[in-house]
């Protein structure tokens, strides 16, 4: 999950290593809500019974204190993969963790079977740069075996300051073997949106988390791509791979950016209480023109948000791989001891109302992840194509003036270039290449 907590709001799918996160909707309880039931008399003389069991007969002496803590993270964790509980410093590091600064790995966590599971690196961290992939199972932490562990301590293991080493063993799908990866610990600097050109007026925006600043900085880079590309764009591509989610409110405000009007997202507590319905604003920044949205299995929570929103509302087209499949919302609500809870108060649905819980996001187009190497035989000596011209006494054009032959080598140079950078695409990144193929093919079918 990203951890991104903005005192009533938040969006998550896990932990986030050096800080915390949740899609919350709201921090204080409904008092107009009726009365839970009356406690089960004999499950709490069981409850009792136990822990003095525990306090008399461990092989070791236990504080009250800490027993009760324990058992209320038990209580907690045992609801959900999202609902926890957050002591004091868990819960000021989730609020220090809205600032986009915090010391860590960069990377976002989730407990699955007992093992820490990555949900997915942040860009340009320690964690991505070690080449941390989504769906990696962290077995070990330097010399400490996972299993057993809860989430917190997991992270707590993690963390550490900047400067300082920590050896992950991780278990991959598809290797032979565990890898053994050793990271520097550093200062996180959570940049959430960055931009620039794939070709003339084809803007490619990245958003890696969902943060307080991440629509103004959305508009800001919007602005200026188009000035790069002399004041208007012919299309867009918008990377959500590997984006965990963050704050509910960049979700909504980053989809209202290219919505005219309709519902956002929805979400509904418990019997359908509670419930809320976003709703979009006239306006789009990008005047209609097409969007590719490109999502993986480490797209969660907001991304899948916006995701689902710009589907539903054809608004733009989906490639990649189904997403995460977090679709529940939850609500911190602080406690006397300085502490909280993070708890799942609510389900979220997508404009037409499906729910995508467990299930993810679809894409409209599949692009499996592919690695493309250069051809050897790919250089500018291969031989070339036989073409009229070359032809003994062919016809010359009789549009032969020197200008003419001028413009035309320029057009062919451009299109040399072009073509490189398209090879040098594909073999950095075979799925934006194809959705940058796809973004030029509807911008041609669009054009007037």
């Amino acid at each position: 999950m990203s951890f991104s907590y903005r005192v009533p709001l938040a969006l998550a799918a896990g932990i986030l290593i050096g800080a915390s996160v949740s899609l919350t909707s709201g921090v204080l309880a409904d008092k107009t809500k009726s009365p839970p039931e009356s406690l089960p008399v004999k499950d709490l003389q069981t409850f009792v019974e136990i822990l003095n069991r525990v306090k008399t007969d461990y092989v070791e002496p236990v504080e009250d204190k800490v027993l009760l803590e324990n058992a209320v993270r038990g209580m907690l964790s045992g609801l959900d993969p999202h609902s926890a509980y957050l002591d004091k410093d868990e819960f000021k590091e989730m609020n220090i963790a809205t600032s986009g600064k915090f010391g860590g790995l960069g990377i976002e966590v989730q407990m699955q079977d007992g093992f820490v599971k990555v949900v997915a690196p942040i860009d340009d961290t320690p964690a991505a740069r070690a080449g941390i992939q989504p769906g990696d199972l962290i077995v070990k932490i330097d010399d400490t075996p996972v299993k057993g562990l809860t989430l917190s301590e997991a992270v707590n293991k993690m963390r550490g300051e900047p400067g300082s080493t920590v050896k992950l063993t991780l278990v991959r799908e598809g290797e032979p073997a565990p890898k053994v990866i050793e990271l520097k610990r550093d200062v996180i600097k959570v940049s959430s949106v960055r931009g620039r050109l794939l070709e003339p007026g084809m803007a490619y925006l990245r958003i890696s988390s969902f943060t307080t600043e991440t629509a103004p900085m959305l508009g800001k880079e919007l602005a200026r791509l188009k000035s790069e590309s002399g004041g208007a764009l012919k299309g867009m591509i918008l990377d959500l791979r590997n984006n965990p989610g963050g704050v509910l409110d960049a979700a909504v405000k980053v989809s209202d950016s290219f919505l005219e009007h309709g519902k956002i997202v929805t979400i509904r507590g418990r019997d359908g209480r509670d419930g809320r319905d976003f709703e979009a604003t006239p306006g789009d920044l990008l005047d209609g023109k097409p969007i590719i949205v490109m999502i993986n299995a480490g797209s969660a929570s907001a991304s899948e948000i916006v995701a689902g929103a710009l589907q539903d509302h054809k608004r733009g087209v989906l490639v990649g791989s189904r997403s995460f499949g977090k679709g529940s919302v939850q609500t911190i609500l602080p406690l006397s001891n300085e502490g909280a809870i993070k708890i799942t108060t609510a389900r979220y649905y997508t404009p037409s109302g499906r729910s995508i819980q467990a299930e993810g996001i679809e894409p409209d187009i599949i692009i499996r992840p592919l690695r493309i190497a250069r051809d050897d035989n790919d250089s500018e000596n291969a031989f070339e194509p036989v073409s009229e011209a070359d032809l003994a006494k062919s016809l010359a054009n009789e549009n032969g003036d020197p200008a003419h032959k001028d413009e035309l080598a320029k057009k062919r140079e451009a299109a040399e270039r072009q073509a490189q950078q398209a090879r040098a695409l594909a073999e950095s990144d075979y799925a934006l290449y194809e959705a940058l193929n796809l973004l030029k093919g509807l911008v041609i079918a669009r054009a007037p």
